[in-house]
């Protein structure tokens, strides 16, 4: 086995997904999630899609991603909207609880830790 992944998605099958009923603001979002890697349930890493709609979000987790295409707004309570599209970076803290609108369906790769 080979100490590195690679970000290919090609042959890996899709969970199908969406945020729980209680958190959507706004339209019908559905997620696929490619989960690449899982480390003990401590790491996870792969890439996420999805389709538009808004939703809560809260983190007890890190997470890092990068977006690889669309136009996605994460807000932190009580802070400024982030307009998000391909190449924008983001590291969510844990404690971090706001909303995700996602305005144009956004696929991007995550490194979450746990």
């Amino acid at each position: 086995m080979a100490n590195y992944i690679t970000f290919d998605i090609s042959d890996a099958e899709a969970e199908h997904g969406a945020p729980e009923a209680d958190r959507i603001i706004s339209g019908n979002p559905q997620f696929r999630t490619w989960n690449l890697e899982d480390v003990d349930g401590v790491l996870y890493a792969g890439i996420w899609e999805a389709t538009p709609g808004k939703w809560r979000i809260a983190y007890d987790e890190w997470e890092y991603f990068n977006v690889l295409s669309g136009h996605s707004i994460v807000t932190e309570d009580g802070g400024d909207a982030v307009q998000l599209r391909a190449g924008d970076r983001m590291v969510l803290r844990p404690g971090f609880k706001g909303t995700w609108e996602v305005v144009e369906t956004t696929r991007k790769d995550y490194v979450i830790r746990l």
